[in-house]
């Protein structure tokens, strides 16, 4: 990190919230956790009174069977985003230009600028077309947040491999791709994909995650990891839920079930981009998105203003709930 850069670069805004009476649309996750957590994370207390083993093999091994690699390419974080900061310190430095998607993510230009780099923004839906050269790095969101596009497995290989050839580190963020079926490009040679349990399995709060990389990107991770980076609960728990796949398989159903019936009832009311991530992009058109935010937190629904995002200034973001609570947002948007 370029301590000169550190200075001029603010946080950015993310959805959450702590407010028991909201039912919260503006944070991603899932509302459901597999069965028996409860019982790991409570049995992983007692051992959190010794430091962690540092090589962390059971969480290596669950989550190179999940995204199929290598349990020697795997390096734990304690969440996406600190595996997203590890691939961009171990790549990045003063001078040098990233390639970054718009509108996506807004960690990733911030993280960029926190090592003295500069971000080069590109639209999300023309990034595998981009040329990666004279960059160091480029990041790919799949499926891309906040707008829910999914990429073509092969485009994005082909994009890999020009990464390859030019010398640019691509680093993958799947934080929403196990919502999907599609293939990880976890073990990707020259690719980093930096992976997040916390939004598949209803745990932002445990700070659970991982990144993937082979050869020297992979040695790169590994030396500078912290230390028992990931505490003993969130290894526990994050291997259990690794293991879960019918949870999984029925996350995915309900999730696409519910998306395609939010879809079609808001889109009487807004264009709704297309997505295939567990949450729904609105274009609200002449209405402020300041004025709906605020209209649907007064009856008790939070949801995500999306103009917060570079590019967008007619947009809200929601996530896709469980069905009841969809019920809910769909009354709530109805009214205001």
């Amino acid at each position: 990190m370029d301590p000169d850069s550190v200075r001029g670069v603010d946080r950015v805004p993310h959805g959450g919230s702590d407010d028991p009476d909201l039912l919260d649309f503006s944070a991603n996750t899932n509302p459901r956790t597999p069965d028996g957590v409860d019982a790991v994370y409570d049995g992983a207390l007692d051992a959190a009174r010794s430091y962690p083993n540092d090589g962390y093999p059971a969480f290596r091994d669950a989550a190179a069977a999940f995204v199929g690699c290598d349990s020697e390419s795997v390096v734990p974080t304690p969440g996406g985003l600190a595996a997203l900061r590890l691939a961009f310190a171990t790549t990045l430095g003063p001078g040098d230009d990233a390639l970054v998607p718009s509108p996506s993510f807004g960690e990733y230009a911030r993280e960029v600028r926190l090592q003295g780099a500069t971000p080069e923004f590109v639209p999300h839906d023309e990034v595998l077309d981009a040329d990666p050269d004279d960059y160091a790095l480029a990041v790919v969101c799949n499926p891309n947040n906040p707008t829910g596009d999914a990429y073509d497995p092969d485009a994005i290989e082909a994009f890999a491999a020009r990464c390859r050839d030019r010398d640019t580190r691509l680093v993958v963020d799947e934080a929403f791709l196990g919502f999907t079926d599609r293939p990880s490009l976890a073990g990707t040679e020259g690719v980093i994909v930096a992976r997040s349990l916390t939004k598949l399995f209803g745990l932002p709060g445990l700070r659970a995650g991982f990144a993937v990389a082979t050869g020297d990107p992979r040695e790169a991770l590994g030396t500078a990891r912290r230390a028992w980076n990931l505490g003993t609960p969130a290894a526990r728990v994050g291997a259990y839920c690794l293991d879960q796949s019918q949870f999984v398989a029925a996350t995915r159903d309900r999730v696409a079930s519910e998306r395609a019936r939010l879809a079609d009832a808001l889109g009487e009311r807004f264009d709704v981009h297309p997505s295939e991530a567990p949450f729904l992009l609105l274009d609200t058109g002449a209405r402020d998105p300041a004025d709906l935010v605020a209209a649907a937190r007064d009856r008790g629904v939070a949801i995500r203003d999306a103009t917060t995002f570079r590019g967008l200034n007619s947009h809200v973001r929601v996530a896709v709930r469980a069905p009841a609570e969809n019920d809910r947002l769909l009354e709530v948007l109805a009214s205001v």
